[in-house]
């Protein structure tokens, strides 16, 4: 009953037989192993993308961070919203990359809106040389709140960004879990609707530890390579990312373990609906559910053995009466039987 967060989960066993495989002789690093001329391959094909730059990262904040930095100068800021995993989760990393500043945009269950960023956007670059310049756009997909931006909404973004010159960077820590949910294809979800980079997230859904930053617009590429090195995330033993990312992709195991945590999401949902002391606060669209009981259900749930974050105030003191707010999150791992558990547990 591990719900706190799908970074707990296990890694796939063929992720890690993948690295095992890897783990044979020798293979030159820093990413001219040969087993990287076949992910690049793989994620080119994923994404429509012939002509994309890939790279590999060991973790999402590293991604998200020289990412936005390969598309940002000192003296502009980057727009996203007030939840944020760069904002709130991410220990000023952005900014230490960018030498920038994150400019919020303010939310509705989680995802911002065309007329709430362009609002932001005239609020700044209208001071001269006296304040920030504009730089990119950056949207989360799968949002901080488990909700999921459409097709439409990300191209209505993106259209407002370019209407001002800038680019846009999708944080994909959750990538496979949107995909699955909306049944698109990854360029619907990005290029076709003027995304121009991508965290694409595996750490989170079933891999060890990478994420590959993919890049639309080749004029970016090389400055990429060098914040990645400069910024100490090129891997010199580099084939056990590429490796990670081959067995992820393969016959479709990124979307099969999406599919699972997605499903998973859902009947705990559907059970915390019929818990009349619970109350699910945004709509769960993907793998994570937000949602509000008073302190004793939470108390009392923590004691039987499930695991979750209360993210407003300590269950264990404090007037039994008042509503907290849990999160829950399911991994690829997660069994029917785990949900079940949960659910049985929270009827009690």
């Amino acid at each position: 009953m591990f719900f706190a967060s799908d970074n707990a989960g296990p890694a796939h066993p063929k992720v890690m037989e993948a690295l095992i495989a890897a783990n044979d002789g020798y293979a030159m690093g820093y990413g001219a192993d040969p087993i990287m001329d076949t992910v690049r391959t793989q994620i080119r094909d994923v994404f429509e993308a012939p002509e994309a730059a890939v790279y590999l990262i060991i973790n999402g904040t590293a991604a998200n961070s020289v990412l936005l930095a390969s598309m940002t100068q000192p003296w502009q800021t980057v727009f996203c919203t007030e939840c944020a995993h760069i904002h709130e989760d991410e220990c000023n990393a952005p900014e230490f990359y960018t030498q920038a500043k994150l400019t919020l945009v303010p939310t509705a269950n989680g995802k911002m809106a065309p007329d709430a960023l362009r609002t932001k956007i005239l609020g700044e670059e209208n001071r001269g040389v006296h304040g920030p310049q504009r730089g990119p756009l950056s949207i989360t997909q799968v949002t901080e709140k488990g909700t999921i931006y459409t097709l439409d909404e990300i191209q209505a973004l993106t259209a407002t960004a370019r209407e001002f010159g800038m680019q846009t960077h999708l944080d994909g820590a959750r990538f496979a879990n949107a995909l699955t949910a909306l049944d698109c294809t990854p360029a619907e979800m990005t290029w076709k609707v003027g995304v121009d980079t991508v965290s694409f997230g595996g750490t989170k859904n079933g891999a060890l530890g990478v994420e590959a930053c993919v890049i639309f617009d080749p004029k970016i590429a090389w400055e990429f390579e060098l914040r990645r090195k400069r910024g100490g995330h090129l891997l010199s033993k580099h084939r056990y990312l590429s490796a990670q990312m081959q067995a992820y992709l393969a016959d479709d195991l990124w979307l099969d373990m999406a599919r699972s945590a997605n499903a998973r999401c859902a009947q705990l949902a559907q059970g915390l609906r019929q818990h009349n002391a619970a109350k699910i606060i945004f709509e769960p669209q993907a793998n994570m559910i937000f949602f509000q009981m008073p302190r004793r259900e939470h108390k009392r749930v923590l004691d039987g053995g499930a695991i979750y974050y209360v993210m407003n105030g300590d269950p264990a003191t404090g007037d039994p009466e008042e509503p907290l707010i849990g999160r829950l999150v399911c991994d690829w791992s997660m069994t029917e039987e785990g949900v079940s558990q949960f659910l049985d547990l929270l009827r009690v």
